[in-house]
């Protein structure tokens, strides 16, 4: 029951991973190419339940290292791979009272587990050009191996999806020149289990400023929304008590792919470019949720480009 409670952990530290290339209205030139480097610290710190409720119980670490390659196809189609690469940990803590308590194997120890989770390939075409720039995306989404889903020290949910999109770009020309608002929305496919619809909404809003050449800041809110998925109860009884929706031991085990996970959250960051690199940090916070955890992430990362003039 415990890795059923703080299974959406894992959610919430994936939708924050920042996705440098897939997450843009503008594509690189033909024969440009990138590579990118992201560090992030994810830090758990409570428990929201189905009526948005917080109890202060399991935290957890998570520590993300995502690469990610870029190649312009054309000035207009380029195409983007993925692969994060997970360190895990459960801190321990005590439990909701209300609940039996069964430490999961790779949990016991409370140390940090890692390993490779799933490749991502995206592909954008750009239609427009500046001020504007609109793009639609498709993105598969395939784990890397087998590799374990229950628990607090895992890398993922080891399932399949399929997403489709569209970034849309506008330079405030006759506003603030050096002002960009960007938003985004992907709809994913995710793979079902237990013939239980688990599809998700996501959505991003930007606004961007060029402080100078170099340094560009950015104000960031992001959403999610799952179309279906198990609701776990709340301890008020509203809408209705714990377990919810997780009533069968198939529910039970499957939980960690099919629980509903709604959030809102805000952040900010920064970029600054020193020729072939970008260096980039950026900091999000949860806001509201239901079904997940709440908590904040911090990111590091840099981007290098090559095979041209950036």
């Amino acid at each position: 029951m415990k890795r059923v409670l703080f299974a959406p952990a894992i959610a919430c530290m994936l939708a924050l991973i920042r996705e440098p290339a897939a997450a843009q209205a503008f594509t690189l030139p033909q024969g440009v190419g990138s590579f990118t480097m992201a560090l992030q610290y994810y830090d758990d710190t409570g428990r929201r339940f189905s009526d948005g409720t917080r109890m202060s119980v399991g935290p957890t670490e998570t520590v993300t290292v995502f690469l990610e390659a870029e190649y312009g196809v054309t000035d207009r189609l380029s195409a983007t791979l993925g692969l994060p690469f997970v360190f895990a940990r459960w801190q321990g803590g005590p439990p909701p009272p209300f609940l039996p308590y069964n430490y999961a194997a790779n949990d016991e120890c409370r140390c940090w587990h890692a390993t490779f989770q799933d490749f991502s390939l995206s592909a954008r075409y750009r239609l427009g050009d500046d001020p504007w720039a609109v793009t639609p995306l498709v993105r598969l989404v395939e784990p890397s191996h087998d590799y374990n889903y229950q628990g607090e020290a895992v890398a993922g949910f080891d399932r399949r999806e399929v997403a489709v999109g569209v970034n849309a770009s506008l330079r405030l020309a006759g506003l603030l020149p050096k002002a960009v608002l960007q938003a985004g929305y992907t709809y994913s496919f995710v793979e079902q289990f237990l013939g239980i619809p688990n599809d998700r909404s996501n959505g991003t809003v930007e606004v961007g400023y060029a402080v100078t050449r170099r340094l560009y800041l950015r104000a960031t809110g992001i959403w999610q929304e799952t179309h279906g998925g198990l609701r776990l109860g709340s301890p008020s009884g509203d809408p209705f008590p714990f377990p919810g929706d997780i009533n069968t031991p198939d529910r039970l085990n499957e939980f960690h792919r099919l629980f509903r996970n709604n959030y809102w959250e805000v952040g900010g960051g920064l970029s600054y470019s020193t020729g072939p690199f970008d260096l980039f940090a950026s900091f999000t916070k949860y806001v509201w949720g239901t079904d997940t955890h709440d908590g904040q992430a911090y990111t590091v990362g840099a981007t290098w480009y090559f095979g041209g003039t950036k």
